[in-house]
């Protein structure tokens, strides 16, 4: 989501890390701001909005000095403003931050009670006053990794200390950062983009480990203070290749990202002594939620398979009844809406005109309306009266897949917030359901890590013309999105059923050119999809089943296997869809369609 920059060498900072959030510019951010230090002392620029806003600031005060660092900020704690906005200082120590620090608010009331004054809402506040606490005499490096000991969370770290101005220190635990090579100078950034202009020689952090960074050495050591030893990967991309991070398309990248924009929209929202979720943004009370007797879900698109899910896990998990509707139809069918009843509205750009309309309806009949949403500020989190942010990042692929799981993660902690608001879900089930969710993004590493099997699949059947998807429960709205993946992008035409309905017509266009996927993982409802496939087989049909790992029984009723981890049922659509969106991806790129802009498809639909 944000963009970090870090420059110390023999060069003014400042044009470096300005050209470098520049070019960090298409990862999407709302603030911007520069720290640059300058004989003992450092001087902070920051703005709201655009990095022009940053220019003029720096155009009318110019900031000089060998070593700064830069962000672009896309807010989760507290709006888009200059006080929240990047870099944060406290003392001598200057800060930047990707990522949620999950027990901010807990050590903000220690530090507060300390005496520490703090003047922004963010939780990487927290990060500088931890850090100058330590400091005293010690060595900067030394500070951080003490400070980063009381920490739980997410992050990209980047430090400076106007006391000790020859270094910078960066660390990482699930953001991630890189670090660029050059003579007589070296840089940071949380993506290659932002410094391929300087530098082809990178070395890449891991999880838990802390590098000092000068104008002539890096050194890597883990948090434990262990040496590590990282060998130096050249780059040889274009810029457009850099932005893609080596991926052929942004739609695949994204599909890559999946496993890290789930990991952001869960950070800080689960509540494990409790087994609760905390909704941060929602601002939303146990006793609203109680008070609703209906919830009515509109979107469009993507976003309405997503509530398709929402509804099997509102209804499973709060046991309050649960409408979907196509935003487009809603305000048509003269809706029944009272003050008693909330609706969901979700929208992965904020700004879908027919979502717009059926918020204002929902308003009008006097209902709450919450929205779920994957852009800060947007049209309708602010016509909302409640918004429920996911942190999927910036999605430049018009096929949405990462802000899709990210939108099944958001309704996910929503069904959990309010069966245990309500009393319908038990402490031992609430645990389940958590754990469940918090090991997703695992698993969607381990499906991303057998790509080929899918890619293989996917050659054999590049040359189809018509593709059926069934599945059945709360699998059936995967059907439907895996087949709108494969005809958005490749321009095959595809259809999504029930399983149970294949006998009901849809049974009649089987034969040997018709492939057929099925999900059928092991569920519920598992025994009645094999009797459908055996249908299927009966009638010639050839069927991919997207089945659980090590399921030899699965296999005398198929043609070919994509074997996923095993979840609980509910959490089966975050990792049902991984192999549908790779499957599709890969069929349009055997054809030579435009994946990341397939035509007549917008990003933002914001007409009717």
């Amino acid at each position: 989501m944000c963009g970090i920059v870090g420059y110390v060498g023999f060069q003014q900072a400042a044009p470096i890390l300005m050209e470098g959030l520049a070019r960090l510019e298409y990862r999407g951010y709302d603030s911007a701001g520069l720290a640059v230090c300058s004989k003992g002392k450092v001087f902070i620029h920051r703005a709201p909005g655009k990095l022009s806003n940053l220019s003029a600031l720096i155009e009318k005060k110019p900031l000089t000095g060998q070593l700064g660092i830069g962000h672009t900020r896309w807010a989760t704690h507290g709006p888009p403003s200059k006080e929240n906005a990047h870099p944060h200082k406290s003392g001598r120590i200057v800060v930047v931050h990707n990522g949620i620090l999950e027990n901010h608010a807990e050590l903000r009331v220690r530090l507060e009670k300390k005496g520490r004054r703090f003047r922004s809402q963010t939780d990487t506040e927290v990060f500088a006053h931890l850090i100058d606490e330590e400091l005293g005499r010690k060595p900067l490096e030394e500070a951080v990794r003490r400070a980063l000991r009381r920490v739980k969370g997410t992050y990209a770290l980047v430090v400076l200390c106007s006391e000790q101005p020859d270094r910078i220190v960066a660390a990482r635990n699930a953001s991630p950062l890189v670090i660029g090579l050059g003579q007589k100078e070296n840089l940071i950034a949380s993506d290659v983009p932002a410094i391929l202009g300087h530098t082809r020689d990178f070395v890449f952090l891991d999880d838990d480990e802390l590098a000092l960074v000068t104008a002539h050495k890096v050194q890597i050591r883990t948090l434990q203070g262990k040496n590590v030893r990282r060998k130096t990967r050249h780059v040889d991309w274009s810029p457009l290749m850099a932005e893609k991070d080596g991926h052929k398309h942004f739609m695949h990248k994204e599909i890559h990202e999946q496993p890290r924009a789930l990991a952001d929209t869960l950070a800080g929202r689960i509540l494990a002594d409790s087994a609760d979720v905390h909704l941060d943004s929602a601002k939303i009370s146990s006793r609203q939620l109680n008070s609703f007797k209906k919830i009515v879900i509109v979107a469009c698109g993507t976003s309405w398979h997503a509530g398709l899910v929402g509804k099997f896990l509102i209804e499973s998990l709060a046991r309050i009844p649960v409408e979907v509707d196509l935003a487009s139809e809603f305000r048509y069918r003269n809706p029944i809406l009272s003050k008693r009843d909330l609706v969901v509205a979700i929208s992965q750009s904020g700004e879908t005109a027919d979502t717009l309309a059926a918020i204002q309806e929902a308003q009008r009949l006097d209902a709450r309306v919450l929205a779920i949403c994957n852009v800060l500020e947007s049209s309708i989190p602010r016509r909302s009266d409640h918004v429920l942010y996911t942190h999927a990042g910036p999605e430049i692929g018009v096929a949405s897949t990462k802000a899709f799981v990210t939108q099944i993660a958001a309704l996910a902690l929503l069904a959990i917030r309010i069966g245990r608001a309500r009393k319908t879900l038990s402490r031992a089930e609430a645990v389940r359901q958590l754990a469940a969710l918090s090991a997703a993004p695992q698993l969607l590493e381990r499906i991303l890590r057998n790509e080929e099997n899918i890619k293989q699949i996917a050659k054999v059947f590049s040359g189809a013309r018509d593709f059926l998807y069934i599945a059945r429960g709360i699998n059936y709205p995967i059907a439907l999105e895996g087949a709108l993946k494969l005809k958005e992008i490749s321009y095959i035409h595809a259809e999504g059923y029930p399983a149970g309905e294949m006998k009901h017509g849809p049974i009649a266009l089987i034969d040997e050119d018709v492939p057929v996927v099925a999900i059928a993982t092991r569920n519920s409802t598992f025994e009645k999809t094999l009797s459908n496939l055996a249908e299927i087989r009966a009638r010639d049909g050839e069927i991919i089943a997207v089945c659980s790992q090590r399921d030899r029984r699965i296999a005398t009723y198929s043609d070919h296997l994509i074997p996923v981890p095993r979840t609980i049922e509910t959490i089966e659509p975050i990792v049902n869809v991984l192999p549908l969106q790779l499957l599709a991806y890969h069929v349009a790129d055997f054809n030579g369609t435009d994946v990341d802009q397939p035509r007549n498809l917008a990003k933002s639909v914001t007409v009717e």
